[in-house]
């Protein structure tokens, strides 16, 4: 696993060594990036973007997110181990310090309250299993924290089958593998 663009290009990203932790491989990111760059549904630009990596295990999106020119990226993650290979996934890039790591269960109800920020991108890569998805997109926009013209990503597996509310809109869904990207707006 290696970061695909910009600044860091080809730096390798630790991956866990447990089966608990799912990153984003290289193919399903590269093409996340590039429906990002090229895409006519939505106007994004992940040069000095603010991005949400929700689940964000060891890092991988919100580390691409910098390597591209992000303003700023906040980890959210509760796994330890995974915690602990983001931590030294950062360290390695030698970057500023334009990221923050919360490290927090996002269902716990005051996770996202404490953000005073809205954010151009909300990256969501749950746990397949997970089941509450629905619920933690209305937090999200009860909350207020993405931006007007700003995207939500979902990375679930190509079978799930969600049902987002209709203040929602698929604008874009495309399958890699097992893998499901989601684009949402609202």
């Amino acid at each position: 696993m290696r970061v695909i663009g910009g600044e860091f290009r080809g730096k390798k990203i630790i991956e866990p060594s447990n089966l608990k932790t799912r990153p984003l491989k290289d193919l399903t990111k590269e093409s996340i990036f590039n429906i990002i760059s090229h895409s006519n549904k939505f106007n994004i630009s992940i040069n000095n973007s603010t991005v949400l990596d929700l689940f964000s295990g060891i890092g991988s999106f919100g580390i691409e997110c910098l390597s591209r020119g992000a303003k700023k990226v906040i980890f959210i993650e509760n796994y330890p181990d995974a915690i602990r290979i983001l931590r030294k996934n950062l360290i390695n890039l030698k970057s500023k310090k334009n990221y923050e790591i919360i490290e927090k269960n996002i269902y716990n109800k005051n996770t996202l309250d404490k953000i005073n920020k809205k954010f151009d991108i909300i990256f969501l890569d749950p746990p397949y299993k997970d089941k509450n998805l629905s619920n933690l997109l209305e937090t999200i926009n009860n909350n207020n924290i993405l931006k007007n013209d700003g995207i939500i990503i979902i990375h679930r597996h190509k079978k799930e089958k969600d049902n987002f509310s209709e203040e929602y809109k698929i604008i874009e869904e495309k399958k890699y593998g097992i893998s499901k990207i989601i684009f949402l707006i609202f």
